[in-house]
This record gives C-alpha cells, sequence and structure tokens, in this order.
C-alpha cells in the first residue's frame, strides 16, 4: 500500500491509496457539507442537491449521464448525512478517467428550473414515505429532540415545509458557497496511477473558482453539548409495533474513546449473540433489539432500537433498563470483550479488503482527523482496548442515562424511569 497527497492551486485536495495488487478501483469527492450546515429556511438543501446534480449538466442530460456510466461499467451513487455529501464510484482501473469527468462534471450541474421542480416532488414524496414507514420518523424525531438547539437536530431531508418553499437560486447560492474546491476532497482506493488522477483532477475539476474562504472548515459551529433526557410517547395508530428508541451520549468521531464506545454497542446490542439478543430477541418478547453508536466531529451519542408487539413494549423496555443498569457495575465479562472483538476485526477486515470499502475508511478518516489511517492501525487499536477501558467509558457514559422516544399504537406507555 501506499499514501501519497497533493493539492491544486484552486484548494482542490485529492488524496489516494495506492494498491497495485487490487483489480479494481474506487473514488468518490467528498463534500464538506450536510444537514448541520443548514438553516431552518433551507434545511434539506444538501440532500436535494446531492439528488439534483444526477439531472445532469450543461452539455449532458440526465439520460446521457446514466448511459455513460452504464456504459464503463461503474457501480456509482451518493449519499447525504449530517456532515458530508459523498459522490462515489468503483470500476476498472483503465476506465478511471472516463469515470472522474463525468462524476467531477456532475458537481458542476445545469439547475434546470423544469428538473429541479421535478426532483423536489421526488424529495417531498421521500419525506412522506419516510414519516409512513416504520418507524414512521422516529430517529428523526429522537435526534431532533436529543439534540435540540444544536446543528445536529436538523434532519437530513428537511421538512415538507422547508423543501416546498426552497427556490433554484437558494440552490444555486448553496452550491456556490458549500461545493467550493477547499470544501471537497477528491480520494483514490485500489489501483491507480496518482499522477495520472491528479492530472485528470486539475482537467476536470482545476478551473473550479476558489471563495478564498473557509466555508465548512470554521468550527465556531462545532460545540459538544450533552443530550436532552426525557420521555416522549408518539401515538401512532396505524402501527403493528411499538417502537422504542433511547439516545444517550457518547464519544464524538475525534475522540479516543470512539473504539471503545463501539465495542461497548458490540457487546451489548449486536444483532446477533449480544446481551440484548439473548434478553430480547431470542426469548421471542421483542422483534429487535439492537445497540449502536452514531459520531459527528463535536459529539456523539449511543442509540438503542426495540421493537416488539405493543402487549410487550414495557416489558422490553423494563428488561434494556435492566441490562443498563448492571453495565454500571462492571458486569461484562473477559469473554464477552473477546467475542466482540473477534467480531469487529473479522468485519473491519472483511469491509475493507476491496477498494470500494477501503474508499470510505480513508475518505472519512481524512474529513475528521485529516490524516489518514492504514486497516493495520484499526486493527491494533481494537486489540488494545481492555475491559478497564470498556468500564470507565461506560462510566463517563452510562446507558442508563437517556432520552426515551416511543412511538406506535400504544395509548399509555409507562417509561420506568
Amino acid at each position: 500500500m501506499q499514501f501519497q497527497k497533493t493539492q491544486l492551486d484552486n484548494g482542490l485536495e485529492v488524496i489516494a491509496e495506492i494498491n497495485e495488487a487490487a483489480y479494481s478501483v474506487s473514488f468518490g469527492f467528498f463534500v464538506n457539507t450536510g444537514s448541520r450546515n443548514e438553516t431552518p429556511e433551507i434545511a434539506g438543501i444538501s440532500h436535494f442537491l446531492e439528488h439534483i446534480v444526477f439531472k445532469g449538466t450543461e452539455n449532458r442530460t440526465a439520460e446521457e449521464v446514466n448511459r455513460c456510466l452504464d456504459d464503463i461499467g461503474a457501480d456509482a451513487n451518493a449519499f447525504t448525512t449530517e456532515e458530508q455529501t459523498v459522490f462515489f464510484a468503483s470500476l476498472l482501473p483503465e476506465l478511471l478517467d472516463n469515470a472522474v469527468e463525468l462524476l467531477g462534471g456532475l458537481l458542476r450541474p445545469a439547475l434546470r428550473q423544469d428538473d429541479f421542480e421535478t426532483e423536489k416532488q421526488v424529495i417531498l414524496e421521500e419525506i412522506r414515505m419516510y414519516d409512513d414507514q416504520p418507524p414512521f420518523g422516529a430517529d428523526d424525531k429522537s435526534r431532533e429532540l436529543f439534540f435540540a438547539g444544536h446543528p445536529l437536530a436538523n434532519s437530513v431531508l428537511g421538512t415538507i415545509e422547508s423543501v416546498s418553499n426552497l427556490s433554484i437560486e437558494q440552490m444555486r447560492c448553496y452550491l456556490e458557497e458549500r461545493y467550493c474546491p477547499e470544501n471537497i476532497v477528491l480520494v483514490g482506493a485500489g489501483r491507480l496511477d496518482f499522477d495520472k488522477f491528479v492530472q485528470k483532477a486539475k482537467q476536470v475539476c482545476g478551473h473550479w473558482k476558489s471563495q478564498n474562504t473557509n466555508a465548512g472548515k470554521n468550527e465556531s459551529e462545532f460545540r459538544r453539548v450533552r443530550g436532552h433526557r426525557g420521555f416522549h410517547r408518539i401515538f401512532k395508530e396505524s402501527a403493528a409495533q411499538q417502537y422504542t428508541l433511547l439516545l444517550s451520549d457518547a464519544p464524538s468521531a475525534r475522540d479516543v474513546d470512539r473504539f471503545t464506545a463501539g465495542m461497548i454497542a458490540n457487546m451489548i446490542g449486536d444483532d446477533v449473540g449480544s446481551r440484548l439478543y439473548w434478553e430480547l430477541v431470542d426469548s421471542g418478547v421483542a422483534d429487535s433489539a439492537e445497540l449502536g453508536t452514531n459520531e459527528f466531529l463535536d459529539n456523539g451519542f449511543f442509540v438503542t432500537g426495540l421493537s416488539s408487539e405493543p402487549e410487550y413494549a414495557e416489558e422490553v423496555l423494563s428488561r434494556t433498563q435492566k441490562i443498563y443498569n448492571e453495565t454500571t457495575q462492571n458486569c461484562l465479562t473477559q469473554e464477552e470483550l473477546a467475542r466482540s472483538k473477534n467480531k469487529i476485526l473479522s468485519q473491519l477486515v472483511l469491509a475493507n479488503e476491496r477498494p470500494s470499502g477501503r474508499l470510505f475508511s480513508i475518505g472519512g478518516e481524512w474529513m475528521v482527523h485529516r490524516q489518514y489511517r492504514t486497516i493495520r492501525q484499526d486493527l491494533e487499536d481494537i486489540r488494545k482496548i481492555t475491559l478497564n477501558d470498556i468500564e470507565t467509558v461506560l462510566k463517563k457514559y452510562p446507558l442508563n442515562d437517556h432520552l426515551l422516544v416511543t412511538i406506535g399504537p400504544l395509548e399509555k406507555f409507562d417509561p420506568l424511569f
């Protein structure tokens, strides 16, 4: 493996992990923007823009873009989070230039009025569908309550009102401000010639106008907050199951304890073989019971997701709270730690064996820390975790100190705090 990096004159960073033994190449444009950068008036614009760039450029229609990607066999897609928007593709190394030209071109979309209005309806339908399917928007609702008053409370999708009121002029301003070259990193992984990769980037992106600003990199808006607590019940008569979410504080993406937090989630709430699984799912009282972590630049949270038949919902919550109370008493075992290490190490290796997996590891690490980490470094950090580390993090971020949100057909729900 070989890591290389450079920066174009306009500020665009280009980084890559070269693997001459690979049979494929993956690359992506990582844009430092997401829902946390939005005001209420433009809520959802990052996700909307991610969609509309695929409607084409001044030189290519949406149909031509799709046909060109299909012609070169590229597996291409995009996604938007609270902090990033990423456009990526995986393909044969000899076709990399074509793909960089296609995806790079899309980051300067035509933004035609007809396309804008058509895609707006697609986004609005997506928001309605999200609210109409289990767990009926509970993820967004719980995060909004947990981070109330903080930019991380913003929904990636936005709202019906905000998206309906968005104008194409607002979209053009947002594109110019947030998609400036100094706010984008072009990342490559796999079998590629770095000099040719950079040369193609200059050809496709070198003319992008720098804003001479720190758009997206000004950290005045980043601050650690304690998540809100409390109990919220949302009545959903049409729901067949009761869905319950527990949110509690956890390490951020920049915290040295982030690997330990991931280990805790696996030990207690992995979907197979964890404490929640054996206590709730294997016993038949819950349909699903999982614990996970979400990491952001300045904050993080543990999230427990529970679903069951309504008549078992209070019992499921009671058993979960009992498990979480026990974790404060150092009840986790060396055997559980060893088992979780094996699972996490295996998952990490399998996810990073291909360039398509390495792309997101490399790009994600660079966007957070501006550093390159090998898979070996990640594996070593995970192997070093001890039960004492687990106990220390659980004392700092207790799972039984949480926000509780439940949604479903129950008209009464006793949280048993």
